[in-house]
């Protein structure tokens, strides 16, 4: 049996990784109605990239767990699907980031050097 190099493996357990963060995030920033281009760049101005590929099946799936809404906004010459958050998506956003938080405290918890009382 052929052992993956590490640089795959890291990138599978990235992208396992990554998968709820980006949840998380559009439910972050959703407070104020955004199309999916510009929660993108909004997304990647933080430091989180995220394909296109990715976003949009995300926030229909999102949406179609009433944790979204969208409109349509045509008033320019391109229309733009707006999307933003709903009190549904408030409670689990609030959970969603709770959880983060006793996460990462484990996590660093974990990760401190631990002195040996032997």
């Amino acid at each position: 049996m052929a052992v993956e190099p590490v640089d795959q493996v890291v990138a599978a357990h990235f992208q396992e990784l990554r998968r709820g963060t980006v949840v998380l995030a559009c439910l972050l920033v959703l407070d104020e109605p955004r199309y999916g281009y510009a929660l993108l760049r909004t997304l990647g101005d933080a430091g989180l990239d995220v394909e296109a590929n990715t976003l949009y099946p995300l926030l229909r799936r999102l949406e179609a767990q009433g944790l979204l809404e969208s409109d349509w906004n045509t008033d320019e010459s391109r229309p733009r699907k707006f999307y933003r958050i709903t009190g549904l998506g408030v409670r689990v956003r609030e959970a969603l980031d709770a959880e983060r938080l006793r996460l990462h405290a484990a996590l660093s918890a974990l990760s401190r050097p631990t002195s040996s009382e032997d």
